[in-house]
């Protein structure tokens, strides 16, 4: 599971805000243990027959669902179903169906057996049962915003211009919408599902199409089979009108199913697919376990993306046109991590939801893997900083990564178990090494393949590859809140050729014992010294014969933490010069940037990576009386002209754009007409400051076609100088903005509200408005409620009276 857009974003983006679980106002969970759901019965088998009514928005289905006693013996079967209607309860036996007692109260149906049945002794049970997913309602989390199970998406067809869709979302116990199981994650069972369906449409779900059926009143069953064992959240069904582009891996079928408006790009945005298959297979040592491998797009979809056996849901983010991926495929770290889930949560699936560090701290780590493979080290590094810097931001010290003690499971899914875990993986494989890293994985796969997995079992796997106890590791990182938070000072004794590195833990939870590497650094030559923080402070003493340049605390820079680092400015210029990593140079700039030395600051400008080019161009923004520099400038034309990355060419136009030289016109009239929307959307911003009473018709001019970064600048500047006969124009606009885009235009657009003189319109907008905040998942509300509404209630001040009556009730909702 890929956490959804807003939350991706919230931490990755423009700001940053403090994660937060919803209140609780009841601390009891803390004293609820939340171990292992207990096994009375295994699921083995579930066979499904559905049809779908798409005016009710209801599923009638038939199930046989196979089970036996997990070890001792029992005369009853409790499964998860919820908001259903039950019809028919029966054993099913040789063909013939025998009624069964049972009771439903709209979450369990406990049905009794006909006997007394004993281990490994197989029964089959039929239910014919409706599901309602519409009429039934369960929170969400901050990864996955709604909780119904089954979604029809505009069912109807009354949005023309959105498609008729059904999918499914089962993470983390929400199939039981639509079929009763046993919902737990440490169930595993094989399946068969028959979806009958409109002819038009296509379907996809797990494992292989094995038949298909046209039928005589105009539909057509699809029968899907998966033979083997997966946990009944990972099931899924997908329908609609999709165009499938199909690739291939070893002969296995790897396809990409979207609307037909994207089947030209579809490769653009899935076509790395089968070069991630045999990376990650090659890296695990365990080839792609699985029959097929399928991704489909859902639109209205309540997360970023779901990692369904053989079969992935992605959210509508996925969908880019030829000019977005201009700007590079935003969609491709969600693909690595969704696949990556392919072994780590369906081929081995944590054993419970306390647990979840065994599926999405692997996929949030696949992120660097991949990236680091296919685009560089620096590109790699700079995803696991930013993930790093994710956790560090979150306000999460205080969480262990295994956690037994949640008010919900839905609670779990947060940037300890993915951001914090993935770094944790990327330390443990800077300390065991590549090889044996890689090997330790590869015993855990196999050993529990098709099963369920702890962390224990992954300790297990890495003492028996590297010979070494970890429970140390284990104790402080898996089962340990917090992570170091240091000061680390440098005493010079020149006359005894010694320098103290003295390192202080100034974190409140617990004291971490790990090893670091300490590099010392002569012009580029480097002495490594490894050592290991354990106390509360640490002096390490080292000789020199030369007083060196630079000493590089964590020369790897994978160590988890917070740091105050006291090296001077020549320390600093040292680091930019001679250290090699992204977070070496990163760091460096930083310094600069936060002591306004812009000279120092402007080389990065120069650097081979694109990325710590770009950060460059961010912090010179933001250095006071920086634009002013005539000689800067003309560095920004130069990379305007030649730099290859859209993004970070955009970045340099944007700052010539501030300072609204005619000098500079020619750059923005050839980079309006880019095929990039990022360098189009600068150059409009130029343009429009060079021309302010010209900038709606330019806006305009170019808002047709105008998506990504083109399409916030073109909405932005209708909202600032747009007219009130404009708002028809401007409501569709806001409307249809992007999860982050619409958060980022929030204001400006309650501040165009504000300035309208139709009251109608006004309650229209801040309905739009109101109804985006409530989209907001939970975890996030504290830290977002407050902006919104604020700026909600600039309107209610601004018209006063009927407005502001509205605007309170509103901000109530």
């Amino acid at each position: 599971m890929k956490k959804s857009l807003l939350i991706f974003f919230l931490l990755a983006g423009i700001e940053t805000f403090a994660q937060s679980d919803s209140i609780q106002t009841d601390s009891s969970w803390k004293n609820i243990y939340r171990g292992e759901a207990a096994k009375v019965n295994n699921l083995v088998h579930t066979k499904l027959d559905v049809r779908f009514d798409y005016t009710k928005s209801y599923m009638y289905g038939r199930e046989w669902l196979t089970a036996q006693p997990h070890f001792y013996p029992t005369d009853s079967l409790t499964l998860d179903a919820k908001g259903m209607n039950i019809n028919e309860v029966a054993l099913f036996a040789n063909g013939k169906k025998t009624p069964l007692k049972y009771s439903y109260d709209s979450m369990f149906l406990r049905i009794k057996l006909n006997k007394t049945y004993k281990a490994d002794e197989n029964y089959t049970v039929y239910i014919d049962y409706v599901s309602k997913p519409d009429e039934w309602r369960e929170k969400g989390s901050a990864a996955i915003t709604d909780a119904k199970g089954l979604y029809f998406i505009n069912p109807l067809g009354k949005d023309s211009a959105k498609a008729t869709e059904i999918w499914t979302q089962g993470e983390t116990e929400h199939n039981s919408v639509w079929m009763p199981t046993i919902d737990k994650p440490n169930q595993k069972l094989t399946d068969e599902i028959s979806m009958t369906v409109p002819d038009k449409y296509v379907t996809l779900s797990n494992g292989l199409l094995v038949n298909k059926k046209k039928n005589s009143d105009g539909t057509r069953t699809d029968t899907w089979k998966m033979d083997m064992p997966q946990s009944p959240y990972l099931f899924f069904m997908g329908v609609g009108d999709y165009s499938i582009v199909k690739d291939s891996y070893k002969g296995k079928e790897v396809a990409y199913y979207v609307e037909k408006e994207y089947e030209p790009v579809a490769r653009g945005i899935f076509g790395h697919t089968p070069e991630m298959i045999k990376f990650y297979s090659e890296k695990l040592g365990i080839d792609f376990p699985w029959q097929k491998y399928d991704q489909i797009v859902g639109r209205d979809y309540v997360s970023g993306a779901m990692e369904n056996t053989t079969s992935t849901l992605h959210g509508d983010g996925a969908y880019q046109n030829a000019r977005e991926l201009k700007d590079g495929n935003a969609w491709e770290d969600v693909i690595a991590h969704e696949l990556f889930h392919q072994w780590f949560g369906d081929l081995v699936t944590c054993e419970s939801w306390s647990n979840l560090t065994m599926n999405e701290s692997f996929a949030d780590f696949s992120e660097t893997l991949w990236n680091e493979y296919k685009y560089g080290k620096d590109k790699g590094d700079e995803t696991n900083y930013t993930a790093m810097q994710n956790y560090l931001n979150s306000g999460s010290e205080d969480k262990t990564l295994v956690r037994f003690h949640y008010a919900d499971k839905e609670d779990m899914f947060d940037d300890v178990s993915y951001a914090k875990g993935g770094r944790i993986l990327n330390m443990l494989r800077n300390y065991v090494g590549d090889n044996a890293f890689f090997a330790s994985l590869h015993t855990y796969l196999t050993d529990n393949k098709f099963k369920t997995g702890e962390a224990q079992q992954l300790r297990l796997a890495f003492e028996s590859v590297t010979g070494q106890d970890l429970n140390w590791f284990w104790n402080e990182w898996y089962y340990g809140a917090g992570h170091p938070v240091l000061d680390i000072n440098y005493v010079y004794n020149d006359s005894a050729h010694k320098v103290n590195v003295i390192v202080e833990q100034n974190q409140t939870q617990q004291i971490f014992k790990m090893p670091v590497y300490i590099d010392m650094y002569n012009g580029p030559n480097k002495v490594r010294h490894q050592v290991w923080i354990q106390n509360q402070v640490d002096t390490f003493t080292f000789s020199y014969t030369t007083k060196p340049d630079l000493i590089n605390f964590d020369g790897d820079k994978t160590l988890l933490c917070e740091k105050i680092d006291h090296k001077t400015d020549d320390n600093f210029r040292a680091q930019l010069k001679y250290a090699p990593l992204y977070a070496d140079r990163r760091e460096a700039l930083q310094y600069f940037a936060d002591k306004n030395m812009t000279k120092d600051l402007s080389l990065g400008l120069n650097d081979a990576y694109y990325g710590i080019r770009s950060f460059t161009l961010d912090r010179l923004g933001e250095v006071e009386g920086a634009m002013k520099d005539t000689a800067l400038q003309q560095s920004f034309v130069h990379i305007a002209q030649t730099e290859t990355d859209n993004k970070t060419k955009a970045k340099a136009l944007t700052l010539l754009a501030s300072v609204a030289s005619p000098a500079y016109k020619p750059l923005f009239e050839k980079g309006i007409n880019d095929s990039s929307y990022s360098v189009a959307g600068a150059s409009l911003i130029g343009l429009s400051n060079l021309d302010p009473s010209g900038s709606y018709a330019l806006a305009a001019k170019y808002a047709q076609d105008a998506r990504g970064d083109l399409n916030e600048i073109v909405t932005t500047i209708f909202m600032l100088t747009g007219k009130p006969d404009d708002y028809n124009i401007i409501a569709s606009k806001y409307e249809a903005l992007p999860t982050q885009s619409k958060l980022n235009l929030t204001t400006y657009f309650c501040n165009y509200l504000s300035k309208l003189g139709d009251e109608q319109n006004i309650k229209d907008g801040v309905d739009k408005v109101v109804a985006f905040r409530n989209k907001i998942p939970s975890a996030y509300k504290e830290n977002l409620y407050p902006v919104i509404n604020g700026a909600l209630q600039k309107i209610g001040v601004a018209k006063g009276g009927n407005v502001q009556a509205y605007v309170d009730n509103a901000i109530k909702e």
